[in-house]
């Protein structure tokens, strides 16, 4: 069998071997669950180490909350908060790079710093040129699955998801991507409600059937808080955990995170059982 690979500008991912973990890094006044921890710059890159030498693959940087109910910011501010920090971190680390945002002059301004891959909230949809920068800058990308509040609860949330994504792929196909550049991710809370979010864990391995590497992304979520009961954020440890494990049980290759120590020692655990990968 052909090994399957996620290639970025930087460097190659094999898949299938190991779980790669996302760390997340919100330079955020406002995120859920860590807004206002990391807008100082020195406190960011301390956390951005921290996270690579807990085993983080990839960091994820954000300078727009998409929590429920947030305030969109202009481009101009939110390029201010992630293009000098990425220029600030790139000289002292060949880690791998995503930027998450849904606007094209975001990240063409974060990849022209050193960004490499585009983490896009909105499947390179709501802004008509995304697919064009991602093609143009020869990065690869991350296409989650959203969708409008007025169609949220329409119909059966995994034909939902899977035909819009079907639809990401062609507009960053057609705007010159490979398939081994592209990872999935099922947008867990956005768009959706409790009922829908569980029901796409039970039904991740739809998803990883397309073919194409999958990022699960529940960390310190809300489906979390509602099924334990829990309203801080920074509390919903175990049930993240849980949420990795079975997300790596159904195929997934990528987890986004805040904890990483703790989820990469978990998804060392399930990649032993179900990968026969090993320390080496």
């Amino acid at each position: 069998m052909k090994e399957r690979i996620y290639h970025t500008p930087r460097k190659a991912l094999p898949l299938g071997r190991r779980t790669y973990l996302v760390g997340i890094l919100n330079l955020t006044p406002d995120s859920f669950s860590d807004g206002g921890d990391f807008v100082d710059h020195d406190a960011a890159a301390l956390h951005f180490h921290s996270m690579l030498s807990a085993g983080a693959d990839l960091i994820d940087i954000g300078g727009e909350s998409t929590r429920p109910g947030h305030v969109p910011i202009p481009v101009p501010e939110e390029i201010a908060r992630v293009v000098p920090f990425i220029e600030k971190i790139r000289p002292h680390t060949d880690a791998l790079i995503s930027i998450d945002t849904s606007k094209a002059e975001v990240a063409e301004a974060a990849l022209a710093v050193g960004a490499d891959i585009v983490n896009d909230v909105w499947g390179a949809q709501r802004d008509p040129r995304m697919a064009e920068v991602i093609g143009a800058s020869g990065s690869s990308c991350i296409l989650m699955h959203n969708r409008p509040a007025e169609e949220a609860g329409v119909g059966d949330v995994m034909e939902a998801l899977l035909s819009f994504l079907q639809k990401s792929i062609r507009l960053v196909k057609a705007a010159g991507l490979r398939d081994d550049a592209i990872i999935l991710d099922p947008g867990l809370g956005f768009g959706k409600s409790y009922e829908d979010n569980w029901a796409i864990m039970r039904r991740l391995p739809e998803l990883c059937d397309l073919g194409y590497p999958v990022l699960l992304g529940a960390s310190r979520k809300s489906m979390i808080a509602k099924l334990l009961d829990l309203k801080d954020p920074k509390g919903r440890l175990s049930g993240t955990l849980a949420t990795t494990a079975l997300g790596i049980q159904a195929g997934v290759d990528f987890v986004r995170v805040h904890d990483v120590r703790e989820n990469r020692e978990c998804a060392d655990v399930v990649d032993h059982c179900m990968r026969a990968w090993a320390p080496l």
